[in-house]
């Protein structure tokens, strides 16, 4: 059983879907010399035209994988940070996403928006730490948060063969993640996955904040039976897999590294009540609202969710029902 990185999952994902589709290339900022370590040996293997480094213009490189993606081809781009979204919101909501829609499916725009090292990656401060995956999640933008690295491959690879947009978030917090590994394969988009299974509460966890999560079930075992839920697609999101986990819990906490107000918690919580009546009040566990996280490594940390509110929020829950 070999054991395998997260990061040299996404290596070898790329690597993979660069060997199978022909159509397949890659593009970003310094991705030749593998800055972020996830193109790494790419360019040796596949050769320049198809692991393309890029001007430093985000909004040219993003329109011009529109456009390959437009004549058939399956542009992976690569963004080293994650506010650079911020700079191209407009060519993937406004372009990418909505061709296929406004010619009544006429146009395929498979294009992967690959983001390694989204979130905080520890005095990276205030234009280099966002998650704003939600932003996209709210336009109808399939929004992948892989946790793990068999669902980092295997997430990414789906990502590729999809003939739509897909923003795939590889948080910071996950890059350094091990796990053994017997296959890999494609994981399903729009398909969430039960990491622990419980009776008492269930704990919806994004991205590396899973392994948070399994960490605080294990710490309350005598306590309380803890489910840890992992949506992994953002949107689509996996509603019957969830509603069916709260369902028989009875009682909901999120766990989300990204600002409280208009998040993803919120949308979850606010989902789920509408359709199943729970035993006590939800909880969120996020960063605060309107967060922008320092510089100093104990302010960063501070901003961030961390185990011992999302122990809090647990233990909240169990009480108030």
């Amino acid at each position: 059983m070999p054991r395998l990185s997260y990061r040299k999952a996404l290596n070898r994902a790329l690597a993979d879907e660069l060997a199978r589709d022909e159509e397949v290339f890659l593009l970003g900022e310094d991705i030749r010399v593998a800055a972020s370590n996830v193109t790494a040996g790419l360019l040796k293997r596949f050769g320049p035209e198809r692991v393309r480094d890029t001007p430093l213009s985000e909004q040219a490189f993003t329109s011009f994988a529109t456009g390959a993606a437009l004549a058939g081809a399956r542009p992976v781009v690569e963004f080293q940070i994650p506010s650079l979204l911020f700079l191209v919101f407009e060519q993937i909501v406004n372009h990418a996403h909505k061709f296929p829609l406004m010619t009544g499916g006429q146009c395929a725009v498979p294009v992967t928006y690959l983001v390694p090292g989204s979130g905080s990656r520890t005095g990276w401060a205030g234009q280099h730490s966002d998650h704003p995956y939600s932003l996209f999640a709210h336009v109808g933008v399939t929004t992948v948060v892989p946790a793990t690295p068999a669902d980092a491959y295997g997430l990414l690879v789906s990502a590729i063969r999809c003939d739509d947009p897909v923003v795939v978030f590889a948080p910071a917090g996950a890059m350094e993640v091990r796990a053994d590994v017997d296959d890999l394969a494609p994981v399903p988009l729009g398909r969430g996955r039960v990491h622990r299974a419980g009776d008492d509460v269930t704990v919806v966890a994004v991205g590396h904040l899973v392994h948070d999560a399994l960490a605080v079930a294990d710490d309350l075992a005598d306590q309380a039976s803890v489910e840890v839920f992992d949506p992994r697609t953002l949107y689509p999101f996996d509603w019957d897999g969830l509603l069916g986990s709260v369902s028989r819990t009875g009682r909901l906490v999120v766990v989300d590294d990204s600002n409280r107000s208009c998040g993803i918690a919120g949308e979850v919580i606010a989902t789920v009540v509408e359709r199943v009546r729970l035993h006590a009040p939800p909880r969120r566990v996020t960063r605060p609202d309107g967060a922008v996280l320092p510089f100093a490594p104990a302010l960063d940390r501070a901003v961030q969710p961390g185990r011992e509110q999302l122990r809090s929020a647990i233990q909240h829950v169990l009480k108030d029902g």
